[in-house]
């Protein structure tokens, strides 16, 4: 049974949050959050295994909320939900420790398919939103994680940066004058080092830890 906590500023939304999951089997709604404090408060208490998170709330924000989790429960899963494709909060989010984000318009489908995802360590991002996430990773200079770089090789994070561009194999093997077959040899071992099976999650990691410059 896959735990999970709801944590949104509006009560229809929880509300219906908890109709659309509480008839969906294998998924139990442990409690639901009006804030980002009742969200880390209900983690502690019930140890879910995923949050849904929405982002713009008073008092502790989701970003906060997120990072508290994160920090405190690293084996809880954090799921964004924003309201716009737009919304810049959730870049904040990812670096916060959330391992994707849905628009809160995801049909129920989609939304269930994306929790059970996320429990078995997935990572989902709304297909409307993911080319600006990968803009926002081209564009975007933070910190690197030398933790992490390093246990990459200089190629291996010059793949892993046209990746997080978009790039597909065909192209990074035009840009980098290799063949494509070196190039997806290349992209399986970066999977490897860094624990994900596409390249969104690839994104993400490089979007968090600074290796997408």
């Amino acid at each position: 049974m896959i735990k999970v906590v709801i944590c949104d500023d509006q009560e229809m939304v929880r509300e219906g949050l908890r109709a659309i999951l509480g008839t969906a089997p294998g998924i139990e709604v442990v409690g639901v959050a009006e804030d980002g404090a009742q969200a880390v408060e209900l983690v502690r208490a019930q140890q879910p295994a995923v949050v849904l998170m929405d982002l713009n709330m008073p008092g502790v924000n989701g970003i906060q909320a997120t990072r508290i989790i994160c920090d405190t429960f690293p084996a809880v899963r954090v799921l964004a939900l924003t309201t716009y494709d737009a919304d810049e909060w959730v870049f904040d989010a990812i670096r916060a420790g959330a391992v994707g984000y849905l628009l809160k318009d995801t049909p129920r489908a989609g939304l269930l398919k994306a929790i059970e995802g996320t429990a078995a360590g997935q990572t989902f991002v709304d297909p409307s939103v993911a080319g600006k996430l990968f803009t926002h990773v081209a564009n975007h200079t933070v910190a690197t994680n030398t933790a992490i770089a390093d246990t990459l090789s200089q190629r291996e994070r010059e793949v892993l940066r046209l990746v997080a561009k978009g790039l597909s194999n065909t192209e990074i093997a035009r840009q980098l004058f290799l063949s494509e077959g070196t190039v997806r040899n290349y992209v399986s071992t970066l999977f490897a080092k860094l624990g994900v099976s596409d390249r969104t999650q690839a994104a993400v990691i490089a979007l968090r830890h600074g290796l997408a410059d």
